[in-house]
């Protein structure tokens, strides 16, 4: 017995060294970064603009590997199933960090089944109309939303997108009774806006920059606290009428439970550095998208909140998975 447990001790003691060693050593081979939807897409976009830099800080390759689907459970749920070494994080979105599990039935929940790396980016919705559209204003768009049976409709990506919610806390709060048209992504659904199908859209600035600075589409009001740089004559919807209103989207950086700290450290760090980088960060303004280091715990505590502020949101929209 005594033997059994000394070979026990020791197979324990290797280990924890071994994993000591592999962090020092952390990155020795290709990193991943999981995205939950397809190339080209705004979370796609920021990876493929910050891992150039993040390759630079760690010495190691840093790949993009798509996974998408299922409003980027498919990437979550490889993320909180994978190795906790480092070597596979993600690259989360409100909905797949903070919305989804309370929409759908999941077996995690990622504000604690997944190590917080930083927050990435923040940024406005944008509530837009085609520029032929009757709608000029908020207050317009107010009007009609409030007209019973009203079809001032507004689509989304997706239920549970960061458009759709937007959409619907916007629904509570002017106490509006027009309707959310969900889209399998948000290219057909600016395609349906674009063709005057679709009333409107609470829009990530990337999807909608070009069209409305070439005139196709009119901003009426953004959903943060504060104006874009990018749309500077656009109102927030807070001081439109309505104090205290912000729907932020965002993206952030998570990896597996269980991490080593040491590996976390090492990977927080270049995450963090690559955002300060004054190049990375003057790309991803010109998209109005504001980037948002922060501490691990920072991270942490943000996904927790939001997830609880979304939680109640989804509740008394009644959002349902479809």
């Amino acid at each position: 017995m005594k033997f059994k447990i000394l070979t026990l001790c020791l197979a324990i003691a290797m280990m924890l060294d071994w994993r000591a060693n592999a962090a020092e050593t952390f990155p020795s081979h290709p990193i991943k970064i999981l995205i939950g939807f397809a190339p080209g897409g705004s979370a796609d976009t920021v990876a493929r603009i910050m891992g150039p830099k993040m390759q630079e800080l760690l010495h190691e390759n840093v790949l993009i590997d798509n996974h998408p689907g299922a409003g980027g459970n498919i990437a979550s749920e490889l993320t909180v199933r994978g190795t906790p070494d480092g070597y596979t994080i993600m690259l989360g979105t409100i909905g797949s960090l903070a919305v989804n599990q309370h929409i759908n039935k999941l077996s995690y929940d990622p504000a604690t089944d997944m190590q917080a790396l930083s927050l990435a980016i923040v940024f406005s919705n944008v509530l837009v109309v085609n520029a032929n559209s009757s709608v000029k204003t908020l207050q317009d768009y107010i009007r009609e939303g409030r007209v019973e049976a009203s079809k001032e409709s507004f689509g989304s990506s997706g239920v549970g997108s960061a458009g759709h919610l937007a959409g619907e806390f916007f629904k509570i709060t002017a106490g509006l009774t027009n309707q959310h048209i969900a889209y399998r992504g948000g290219a057909p659904a600016m395609n349906d806006l674009m063709s005057g199908v679709l009333p409107s859209i609470f829009s990530s600035p990337t999807d909608a920059m070009q069209f409305i600075q070439s005139g196709k589409l009119r901003a009426l009001a953004v959903t943060g606290s504060k104006r874009l740089d990018v749309l500077p004559n656009v109102p927030t919807v807070a001081e439109s009428g309505f104090p205290g209103f912000e729907a932020v989207n965002w993206y952030a950086f998570t990896a597996p439970l269980k991490t080593p700290p040491e590996v976390v450290n090492k990977l927080n760090q270049a995450i963090v550095a690559t955002l300060k980088d004054p190049d990375i960060a003057a790309q991803l303004k010109k998209l109005g998208l504001t980037p948002n280091p922060t501490t691990t715990d920072e991270a942490a505590k943000f996904i927790r909140a939001e997830s609880e502020k979304w939680g109640n949101i989804v509740r008394k929209a009644g959002i349902k998975a479809e």
